[in-house]
């Protein structure tokens, strides 16, 4: 039995502390058994994010030092890498070359580095990894940084090519799906090629919005509709492929990164 009791659906992105009623959502995640990392953006917001989930068998809470804030906010990776120990899931963390953030890339990229070697040290940890304009670049920290084998990168929104695709899936990434990516022609043909035993879905709400409003988890069901009907599976497969997913990622021995013994498969929509 894993601690997250019997998941029926899995939200692996979501900012459940930016919704005005988050503790609505965490019953919600209960009441329909979706295993949901609340991902926070700042080290000073984990607490909170821990008392919100606390209580909950299927909201788990994410220590964060996000991309985007780390003009701002840098000076708190010391109370990150003190509370890192106290738990097993990372994110959002990663890197940003958009033009809005770029002008702390180098920072992002000292920061981002030390928070990879911090917890390919402690080991154990499931990162959430935001690669925005940087997914070369996040792969390559990962190849030099994650050197013991020990930890989970889940790329959140991933919009790599399919050559970038092939090297995190050979590092052992998996990636978190999200209805908007969907929608989206530009992603639709490589979500079609990535391997299903590597995939987890997400919301990355409040910030996708499903049906004129924020998304939430309980939309995670319509996602995963969307995405069997994209890969030409049966939604019912899909949705325990996603479940048995999540439960790999937490096994003893995760996927490993196995360089060069895994490609995306493209002769068959059932992989």
């Amino acid at each position: 039995m894993n601690a997250f009791g019997s998941p029926r659906w899995v939200d692996f992105h979501c900012h459940l502390d930016l919704y005005q009623d988050h503790q609505r959502l965490v019953r919600e995640c209960n009441a329909e058994k979706i295993v949901t990392l609340g991902v926070t953006t700042t080290p000073k917001a984990f607490a909170r994010n821990i008392e919100v989930a606390s209580g909950s068998s299927y909201v788990l809470t994410g220590l964060g030092l996000h991309p985007q804030l780390v003009s701002e906010r840098s000076g708190e990776l010391p109370l990150f890498e003190k509370l890192l120990p106290s738990t097993k899931y990372v994110g959002e963390v990663g890197l940003d070359a958009g033009p809005r953030f770029y002008a702390s890339f180098q920072e992002q990229k000292r920061v981002f580095s030390r928070i990879l070697r911090a917890c390919d040290e402690q080991g154990g940890k499931i990162l959430s990894i935001h690669s925005v304009r940087s997914v070369s670049k996040v792969i390559k920290e990962l190849e030099e940084n994650l050197t013991h084998e020990n930890c989970v990168p889940v790329l959140h929104w991933f919009t790599g090519t399919p050559s970038e695709a092939a090297r995190a899936i050979d590092l052992g990434c998996y990636f978190s799906i999200n209805a908007e990516m969907i929608s989206a022609g530009k992603n639709r043909s490589l979500l079609q090629t990535l391997p299903l035993e590597r995939l987890l879905t997400e919301t990355d709400g409040p910030f996708v919005s499903f049906m004129s409003r924020p998304a939430r988890p309980t939309d995670v069901p319509t996602t995963v509709e969307m995405l069997a009907k994209l890969r030409g599976i049966d939604l019912s497969l899909l949705a325990s492929q996603l479940v048995t997913n999540l439960l790999a990622i937490h096994s003893p021995n995760p996927a490993k990164r196995t360089k060069g013994k895994m490609r995306l498969f493209k002769s068959s929509p059932y992989t």
